[in-house]
């Protein structure tokens, strides 16, 4: 029986970063992305921070912390941000939405083999009417695959879920002492340090504008460090079908904001996947 407290978790996880992409692209008329990235995990470092200080939680993670430090610092949040951010130059929100999120899917067969977690029949059906969802989403039948810089940033994106998912079955193996919300801080802040490095390297010449700024404070300060914490915990305390199935309402928000607000087209694909996805998400939490 599903924990009604987990799907408020992933519902707030699929608001905030559903809403994420389009406001990021937009951030980019005033900022490169990679630094955009880095300003993104700093001020949810330094968000997250100031809360625990106030609450008197604002502890050193212990040795048995570290694995989800490491793993969530460096793969889900840094190596996560440097791919998507570097990709979001070249692709439209709405894709990024997608692609960021339907290999999440190898959270599934990563479960299975590593962690041993069984997954019911209709939990796989779900998966696979999800996965239908978000092909259609993806439409690649519309994208121009001669293009490098188009084929490189899908790679990009790819490769992105996938570390996203071997962060999470980290987690699950090797599960932190303390509570993810006082690890917060060190997450981000050790994926500054890694996106910094990368901002230097990639963009010596870039950075946020004055037009960026309200879109970086917005996701720093209130979508990252709560939405991640909803994604952590939502990842590891739901079975990996519903979390991977859930996770796919993220790019269906996001194709749908990109389109409202960005101009992005809307077509027969997005309306078929965005209804595959959702029913799916009914047979994994009814499975």
């Amino acid at each position: 029986m599903l924990n009604p407290r987990d799907l408020w978790l992933l519902a707030v996880a699929v608001v905030l970063f559903g809403g994420v992409w389009p406001i990021a692209k937009d951030a980019l008329r005033d900022a490169t992305p990679v630094w955009f990235g880095a300003s993104r995990a700093g001020l949810a470092a330094l968000a997250s921070t100031l809360i625990l200080l106030c609450l008197g939680r604002l502890h050193l993670p212990g040795r048995r912390d570290l694995p989800s430090v490491l793993a969530l610092g460096l793969l889900q949040i840094g190596g996560f941000f440097a791919l998507t951010h570097i990709a979001l130059g070249v692709l439209p929100a709405g894709r990024i939405a997608v692609l960021s999120n339907v290999t999440i899917y190898s959270l599934v067969p990563l479960s299975v083999l590593v962690l041993g977690e069984r997954v019911s029949p209709l939990r796989w059906a779900a998966a696979g009417l999800g996965l239908a969802g978000a092909l259609v989403l993806v439409g690649p039948w519309a994208v121009d695959w001669s293009d490098p810089a188009v084929l490189a940033g899908n790679g990009l994106l790819v490769g992105a879920s996938v570390l996203w998912s071997i962060a999470i079955v980290i987690t699950r193996r090797f599960p932190p002492q303390r509570p993810m919300l006082e690890l917060l801080p060190f997450f981000f802040g050790l994926a500054t340090l890694l996106l910094l490095a990368l901002a230097a390297f990639r963009e010596p010449d870039g950075g946020i504008g004055r037009g960026a700024l309200p879109h970086a404070a917005f996701i720093g300060l209130v979508a990252a460090p709560l939405g991640t914490w909803s994604v952590i915990e939502a990842g590891r305390r739901l079975p990996s079908t519903v979390a991977s199935v859930g996770f796919m309402l993220v790019p269906v928000l996001g194709v749908t904001l990109g389109a409202l607000w960005l101009g992005e087209p809307v077509g027969w694909d997005i309306l078929a996947g965005g209804a595959l996805v959702f029913a799916s998400v009914v047979l994994a939490v009814r499975g």
